[in-house]
């Protein structure tokens, strides 16, 4: 795992109708703690997409930049628009240097993007990314499997799971609900 991804952890939950992606706010570089408060988790207001990244910021805004403008051109299809832009990812020259992952969920879709091509699609409806995001996932799915519904909650306790396992993971964590 290159030092780009460990630097947070994002956990995206669907229960029922509703769903909810959160991340944790540290940046991490090497071995040291260089912010607490980052938000690495964002909602597309116009299409009601929540997204959350790891890896390098700008890298992903990058990305976030380009997947809106796919989005737009493919009418707010998320699976579509999450397609093209890792087809996009990685094949131009510039874009396959980026260095970071997506989560992207809608009403319908929970998806992983990678640039290494890769848009996964988990049984579940858990997408996790990040150094912590097997923890999170891995709390998640006994929430779920215990009867809990709410999944904001679901994200938040979780994320604070991570957080007291991995050291690249803090308890500043911001959660978006749709």
């Amino acid at each position: 795992m290159s030092e780009m991804f460990r630097a947070t952890t994002i956990l995206g939950v669907r229960s029922g109708d509703r769903f909810a992606i959160g991340g944790d706010g540290q940046v991490t570089v090497g071995d040291a703690v260089m912010k607490n408060s980052a938000v690495k988790v964002r909602k597309l207001e116009e299409s009601g997409i929540l997204c959350g990244f790891a890896g390098s910021a700008a890298d992903a805004f990058a990305l976030f930049d380009r997947f809106e403008k796919r989005l737009a051109e493919f009418s707010g299809r998320l699976p579509r628009a999450a397609v093209e832009l890792a087809k996009d990812w990685r094949t131009d020259r510039v874009l396959r240097r980026l260095e970071a992952m997506l989560a992207l969920m809608d009403k319908e879709h929970s998806l992983v993007v990678s640039g290494n091509g890769d848009v996964l699609e988990p049984d579940d409806g858990i997408c996790s990314i990040g150094s912590g995001g097997n923890y999170a996932r891995s709390a998640a799915r006994a929430f779920l499997a215990a009867g809990w519904t709410d999944p904001s909650e679901i994200v938040r306790e979780s994320l604070s799971i991570a957080a007291d396992v991995c050291i690249y993971t803090n308890h500043n964590i911001e959660v978006l609900e749709a």
